[in-house]
């Protein structure tokens, strides 16, 4: 659901750029006489691969960007993670210094506050980790390409039903029913990672580097939200509603744009990439408080303690930023071509 809510028409275009091959052997009378044809060498299952692998990178990016990652430009991968680490923390350091100048006043978090945002925290990586296990696992099967093949209008509907199917049943079912519970929140995992294998075609260095920026953002506004005060951030919910809508539409715009407006098109897919990772942000901001909010209102006993209900909203926020991430690392490093 989250691949589809993101890039709707992806795998459309995909397949519509699905090379076909034609054998034409009908003879005309005006026409030279037949030669016989070559042997021509069988495609085996590696090139189709490739073939599809590239087809999906195409149609992951808009007509007026660059090709996508380059190996060959990997370079040194101690200095990378040593990047990378700087850069997360100074995400923590400049994200606490902006947003959390006034803290708690209560002394700091009660113990079962923090019990019950620690317990959503890991449910929250062990669903990412079911996510990116079933994915890897999809995709070296050849999911990607039966799901890239299939026909896309099956695909969409099935893919959406699926995951709001399973995803309102996990919200909908007590805590207290434990293993339809559980049943259901691992199907939605698994329904999301077979909707977001096609991934599996980006680099393997370019999504790990997208990975850990996406850990590093999303764990310094969570600290953020846990550490300031109750509910400072709660009214963030309707702006970030209508900031959603903006970036949605902005994803679809070239469905109704000529693809000769690209000045146009490169903002809307600046409003798509950069405004996307702002709203989904701002939405792991308002997740973790409305998280602590409800772990207070269960420690009074006017709702029920479902840590699996509330690990869904902060899954879909890392899977939002994630994409994000990924395509903005992919034309970062065509630019430096």
């Amino acid at each position: 659901m989250a691949f589809f809510m993101r890039r709707p028409f992806a795998i459309p275009t995909a397949l519509r750029q699905v090379p076909k091959t034609v054998n034409n052997t009908t003879r005309f009378i005006h026409n030279s006489p037949l030669k016989p044809s070559q042997p021509k060498p069988s495609a085996g299952p590696s090139s189709v691969f490739a073939k599809s692998r590239q087809t999906f990178q195409n149609a992951f990016r808009r007509t007026y960007m660059q090709p996508t990652y380059n190996a060959s430009q990997s370079g040194n991968l101690s200095q990378r993670l040593l990047y990378g680490a700087a850069i997360v923390g100074g995400t923590v350091l400049v994200t606490n210094l902006i947003f959390n100048r006034e803290t708690r006043e209560d002394g700091g978090m009660p113990a079962y506050e923090r019990s019950f945002l620690n317990e959503t925290f890991m449910h929250t990586g062990l669903g990412i980790g079911i996510i990116g296990i079933a994915a890897r696992a999809l995709h070296m099967n050849g999911w990607s390409f039966r799901l890239m093949s299939a026909s896309p209008w099956a695909v969409m509907g099935l893919g959406l039903v699926a995951s709001i199917g399973t995803m309102y049943g996990t919200l909908y079912t007590s805590p207290d029913n434990y293993l339809v519970k559980y049943g259901l929140w691992t199907g939605f995992n698994l329904t999301q990672a077979a909707l977001l294998s096609p991934l599996m075609f980006m680099h393997p260095a370019l999504l790990a580097r997208a990975g850990l920026y996406t850990v590093g953002m999303m764990g310094s506004i969570a600290f953020v939200g846990a550490t300031a005060k109750q509910e400072k951030y709660l009214y963030l919910g309707g702006p970030l509603l209508a900031g959603v809508t903006i970036v949605a539409l902005s994803g679809f715009a070239p469905l109704v744009l000529p693809a000769t407006a690209t000045r146009t098109l490169m903002w809307s897919e600046k409003i798509w990439l950069y405004g996307g990772l702002a709203v989904f942000g701002g939405f792991t901001l308002y997740d973790v408080q409305k998280i602590l909010h409800h772990a207070r209102l269960a420690q009074r006993g006017l709702v029920r303690r479902d840590v699996v209900n509330e690990s869904i909203s902060l899954e879909l926020d890392f899977l939002n930023i994630f994409i994000r991430m990924v395509q903005i690392l992919s034309m970062q490093r065509n630019n430096r071509k």
